[in-house]
């Protein structure tokens, strides 16, 4: 089927989420373009549920029939619905999109909030910390789950879509969605998670929710729902985005689940990168690149092939087909919480010929990586190091 099903204690309905849905007209106006639909997702409390989309494909696709594109699965984070411009920003690129709203809502806002459709499942994100005495098939996580596999299936269904070239990205919760769908779903060939990650139960924005849940509670959703139960599944390869200092989901915590998975792994850390949709978590050009490298051969963003420490010098090697023009080592003095550290960067020395980028320590640093720069500007990063006291 080519989906796991040992990922973790939660099973979920394989056979099921490997089958195309049904799919319905939806009454909503989208972008030129794009359609709007609804497609049938898991049961909920014993009765059939709707999971609207919007879906698109590049002119070049709709000009010529018989032609294949890549697609994307794009998956929303708290706060966000299904996105038309996002699809619209991969169908510029080539690609076939699909953006699902994975909490019961159509992109209409009534009374400030999205409006809700009857035939929605549970309301999602941190709502799930109250879903725990339900069946675990009506909790959030599994109903969200269920439909970005779905919408997998619906696009590889299209006979305008290459099924073997889909990858998917999520920003925020989406980024921690796509953490466990790469867990779940092995068909994907590649996943892209902005700023979410697993160890919600270590650091995270939610460790005030987790005490108010009780340990019982907080321990049983975080070994059904976080991403660590799922990361050491991951086989396919993963480009982790984050930012330095985001205040939902920290560098700890990130840099422990991006060490869980099996398979190919690049980072782009930016400092102070902003949290949010739009273009800050949407449009990264790395994330362009990663997904062309596998699904259009395009030039692969830089690899680090070893880092390490000598002598007060940080180093790294690496392998890139596009030049690397400049690298910086990323330092801050600070400790305490990692959302609140500032970081400075000062410039380190790339050698061409051996392929290899080395950086003095600053002084008092207490945590440190560097960040390699090819002429796309686009950033690989090495795995960020906390200096050991000496005392």
């Amino acid at each position: 089927l080519g989906i796991a099903d040992d990922a973790a204690s939660v099973k979920f309905d394989l056979e099921a989420l490997s089958k195309a849905p049904a799919t319905f007209p939806a009454d909503v106006a989208p972008a030129e373009g794009v359609k709007a639909i609804f497609y049938e997702g898991a049961s909920y409390k014993g009765k059939p549920t709707r999971v609207f989309a919007y879906y698109g494909v590049p002119k070049e696709a709709a000009a010529s029939p018989g032609k294949k594109v890549p697609a994307m699965v794009l998956i929303h984070g708290g706060g966000g619905t299904a996105f038309d411009r996002w699809v619209k920003v991969w169908n510029s690129r080539g690609y076939a999109a699909i953006s699902m709203d994975l909490c019961g809502c159509v992109p209409v806002r009534e009374e400030n909030k999205w409006k809700r459709h009857e035939h929605g499942g549970p309301p999602g994100w941190d709502a799930s910390f109250g879903q725990l005495d339900d069946p675990v098939p009506d909790q959030w996580t599994y109903q969200a789950v269920s439909a970005v596999a779905l919408a997998h299936s619906l696009l590889r269904s299209y006979p305008e879509i290459d099924a073997d070239r889909i990858g998917v990205t999520g920003i925020s919760w989406g980024g921690y969605m796509t953490s466990i769908v790469s867990g779940v779903d092995s068909r994907f060939k590649f996943a892209v998670p902005v700023y979410g990650c697993g160890f919600l139960g270590e650091n995270s924005a939610w460790l005030p929710a987790f005490e108010k849940m009780g340990k019982e509670k907080a321990n049983l959703w975080l070994r059904q729902w976080d991403p660590s139960s799922y990361l050491g599944k991951a086989k396919m390869p993963i480009l982790w985005v984050n930012g330095t200092n985001d205040f939902a989901y920290p560098m700890d915590s990130w840099q422990k689940s991006y060490r869980l998975p099996t398979g190919p792994r690049t980072l782009c850390l930016r400092i102070r990168m902003p949290h949010g949709h739009g273009p800050v978590g949407e449009n990264p050009e790395e994330i362009h690149v990663f997904a062309n490298q596998f699904l259009t051969c395009g030039k692969p963003l830089a690899t680090i092939t070893a880092q390490g420490e000598k002598e007060g010098e940080a180093w790294a090697t690496f392998k890139a087909e596009v030049p690397i023009t400049k690298a910086e080592l990323e330092y801050t003095l600070d400790d305490g919480k990692w959302q609140t550290r500032k970081w400075e960067s000062t410039p380190a020395d790339v050698d061409p010929k051996t392929s290899r980028v080395t950086a003095k320590i600053p002084a008092g640093a207490k945590v440190f990586y560097l960040n390699l720069f090819d002429d796309r500007n686009c950033a690989v990063s090495t795995q960020h190091v906390e200096v050991k006291s000496s005392k």
